[in-house]
């Protein structure tokens, strides 16, 4: 049975930081990407931070420069740290893990999601 268990969401001022974390365990294959989206009220999930298994990385714009992925391969753990937190941070935060279970198979999984909310 997969799952990705969160952890870390919470209230935080502005100009503040979080640290998100999302540990998956029963991931048959391999993992091609973990991911972190976001989802505001009233708007659709959006792409926040995405980490391939070779290690390389993409980010919304609007996490450049105050957002960093990064990912513990051990224990198939994803991280994101949140610097420099807006009141426009503010959403349900989802882990997102891509897998091939086998050759020409692919499976997204999602996690339960974390709140983050940024007080002005």
């Amino acid at each position: 049975q997969v799952q990705l268990v969160e952890s870390g969401g919470g209230l935080v001022q502005a100009g503040g930081s979080l640290r998100l974390s999302c540990a998956a365990s029963g991931i048959i294959g391999s993992i091609n990407y973990m991911a972190w989206y976001r989802q505001a009220p009233g708007k659709q999930r959006e792409l926040v931070a995405q980490i391939s298994s070779p290690g390389s990385t993409n980010y919304a714009d609007s996490a450049k420069g105050r957002f960093t992925i990064s990912r513990e391969y051990a224990k198939n753990t994803v991280y994101l740290q949140m610097n420099s937190l807006q009141p426009e941070d503010t959403a349900v935060y989802y882990c997102n893990v891509n897998s091939t279970p086998r050759p020409g198979v692919r499976v997204n999984y999602w996690g339960q999601g974390t709140q983050v909310t940024v007080s002005s």
